[in-house]
Order: structure tokens, then C-alpha cells, then sequence
């Protein structure tokens, strides 16, 4: 055999081992992905399942539809958890108002100015990041019920937009000193002030990094469970994480009606997503989070 046919066959064979060793990576990277995507949707399923059930039915078959399908159970559910979704609603819009003029307009005067202590308070704000919300929470109910805020919507809108925005402040300076300062010395030679700047140019060209805000603040307002228990009692004020618990306590061994109150209340998180989807992709790609 010739040295040119020996190390052909050489060749053959590495080439054929570093393609199996490709080939079995890219095997273990789908069974990785795949099982991940089953332990995410798995419970969504069960849920939208179990939501056409009656009591029977679930007893007898969990993981799958039984006919005929229990729309009733939605009936029942939207009469409990309606007036829980509005309240939801009303928090959550103005808390991520809030979160995003507060935090756009810190953003803007950090990235775009310098001034005396700069740098030693937007430490100081970052800081907060690594503070638990947990050892706050004490002082903050005091502080509440001294301003007689409680059982009402500020008691849970002002302590959201206020623990919210410290990253929102970190993400938008962040994005917002990449944009290019010649925008805004063409602007000022033109006549523009600090607030046609932050209006006109800084705020459109942050849409993506917005997105972000308003993504990361509207979950973690909506799914928010331990501070509106300890400052809402009242039933009326309830939001829905609240009302979905006493909805839970009402009806212990019904799970249709319950499950079917959880997919409801997915509906506006699923609605404010689509419309702010493109954006939300756009401003993870430009690297809007920046960690």
C-alpha cells in the first residue's frame, strides 16, 4: 500500500470520528433542548388540561382531554377572577409608567452629563441591586401604614416603582451611552433643550432597551404575591395572584374552575408580549441586557 492511499485512509477515518463526535454533540445538545422545552410547557399543558375538567374526570385521567369539554369551568372562573384582572391591571400600567419615566429620566442625566459625584452615586444606585428585597419589606410596610397607604392601589404602585427601577436605571444608562453624541450636538445647535433631547432623541432611540423595562417590570409586578397580601385586605384592591389564592381556598377540591382562572389570568401578559415582542427580540440582540 502507498504512502497517498495510507493517508487517505487516515484521513477517512478522522474525518468519520469527527463527525460521529459532531454528530453525537449535536444528539445530546437536542435531547437537552427538548427536555427542556417538555419541563417548561409540561405544566402549561396540565394546566389548559385540567381546565376542561370536571372533578370526576380529573381523578380518572389528568395528562390528556376528556370529552365532553367543561366550558362552564371558564364561566365560573372569569365571574371570581375579572375584577381581580382589572385591579392587576391598573397596578401594573401605572407601576411600569412609573418605572419607565423615572428610571429613563435618571438614565438620560447619568449617560448623557457629567456632574460632581457621578460616578459615586450611580455606585450607589447599583448598590441597591445586591440588597434583598426581603430586608426591606418591614421598613417598607412602616412606612406605608404611616402614609396611610394601605389597602389601597399607591400602597402597592410607589414601593413597585420604586424597587424596579434600580435595574431599570442600570439597563437604560447603559444603552443610552451607547448612543452617539452627535445626535444630540446636532439637536442642541439646532435649538434643543434637555427635555426636546430626552423626547425627541434619547427615548425613541431606546425602544429596545424600554422593551426590556417594561417586560422584566410588568412579570415581576403582575406575579407579585407577597407584598400585595401584606398591604391589601380588602377585597376590592386584590390583585390577581391574591385573588387566585382565595379563588384556591374557595374551592379546595374543584380544579377545573381553578385552572381555568390561571389561564385567564395569562391573557394580558400574553396580549402586552405580542405587541412588544419585535422589540423586546430586537433589544436582547443589540444587547440591551448588559450583565
Amino acid at each position: 500500500m502507498s504512502k497517498r492511499s495510507t493517508h487517505k485512509q487516515i484521513k477517512r477515518q478522522h474525518t468519520f470520528g469527527l463527525n460521529f463526535r459532531t454528530f453525537r454533540n449535536d444528539e445530546l445538545k437536542h435531547l437537552y433542548l427538548i427536555s427542556a422545552a417538555i419541563l417548561t410547557f409540561f405544566p402549561f399543558w396540565l394546566m389548559f388540561v385540567v381546565s376542561f375538567k370536571t372533578l370526576p374526570q380529573f381523578y380518572q385521567n389528568v395528562l390528556s382531554l376528556d370529552f365532553p369539554l367543561h366550558f362552564a369551568n371558564y364561566t365560573v372562573a372569569s365571574k371570581v377572577v375579572t375584577k381581580y384582572i382589572f385591579n392587576s391591571i391598573i397596578v401594573a400600567v401605572a407601576t411600569v409608567g412609573g418605572v419607565v419615566f423615572v428610571s429613563s429620566l435618571s438614565a438620560y442625566a447619568f449617560s448623557r452629563y457629567k456632574f460632581y459625584g457621578q460616578k459615586f452615586l450611580f455606585s450607589i444606585i447599583i448598590s441597591l441591586l445586591m440588597v434583598p428585597s426581603i430586608l426591606t419589606m418591614v421598613p417598607a410596610f412602616v412606612l406605608i401604614k404611616n402614609l396611610g397607604l394601605i389597602n389601597s392601589f399607591w400602597g402597592i404602585i410607589l414601593p413597585g416603582i420604586a424597587s424596579l427601577q434600580v435595574f431599570a436605571i442600570y439597563l437604560l444608562r447603559n444603552f443610552m451611552a451607547s448612543l452617539p453624541e452627535e445626535l444630540f450636538e446636532a439637536a442642541r445647535m439646532d435649538g434643543a433643550g434637555i427635555w426636546r433631547c430626552y423626547w425627541h432623541i434619547a427615548l425613541p432611540l431606546s425602544k429596545p432597551a424600554l422593551s426590556v423595562v417594561v417586560i422584566s417590570s410588568l412579570l415581576n409586578n403582575w406575579n407579585d404575591f407577597v407584598w400585595p397580601l401584606l398591604v391589601i385586605s380588602d377585597d376590592s384592591h386584590r390583585t390577581i395572584p391574591i385573588g387566585l389564592a382565595f379563588f384556591r381556598t374557595q374551592y379546595q377540591t374543584d380544579y377545573g374552575p381553578l385552572m381555568a382562572g390561571y389561564v385567564i389570568s395569562i391573557l394580558p401578559l400574553l396580549v402586552a408580549f405580542i405587541f412588544i415582542s419585535r422589540e423586546l427580540v430586537r433589544g436582547l440582540n443589540e444587547g440591551a441586557v448588559k450583565l
